[in-house]
């Protein structure tokens, strides 16, 4: 299966991992190219360079042409700012997307309780993995 990460930038080192044990379980699986200047970055540097890159970059096209052709996205939605599971809006908007191309939508903790964005989320029935690749299929 083709497969997509998406989720905050803040969870780069998390997405290499993610993607490589997709890999090893079989999957073609792909990040961002932007990830590779967050490699290894504090969080303050992660969020220079992740506007900079929306900015100035187009990031958010750049993600919309990768999706092109892919079969699902894994959100990795881990806890940010004190918010469990959490889900930004740029995240959002690649869930939307996904859904929109007719991929699976996998994430890997359950629906966050985000005010702005539960009800979006849920619309589009994502399959919650609670952090179990194998249930990806």
């Amino acid at each position: 299966m083709k497969i997509g990460i998406i989720g905050s930038m803040q969870f780069t080192d998390k997405m290499i991992e993610v993607r490589e044990r997709l890999r090893e379980l079989g999957h073609d699986v792909f990040v961002t190219d932007f990830h590779k200047d967050m490699v290894n970055k504090t969080d303050e540097e992660i969020e220079k360079i992740k506007l900079h890159q929306k900015y100035e970059m187009d990031a958010i096209r750049e993600f919309w042409n990768l999706m092109q052709g892919a079969d699902a996205v894994l959100v990795l939605n881990y806890d940010k700012n004190g918010v469990k599971n959490y889900v930004g809006g740029n995240t959002l908007m690649e869930i939307g997307f996904a859904h929109v191309l007719g991929q699976k939508i996998f994430m890997i903790n359950p629906i966050p309780e985000m005010p702005y964005c539960k009800t979006e989320i849920e619309a589009v029935k994502p399959i919650i993995i609670n952090g179990d690749l194998s249930k990806i299929k």
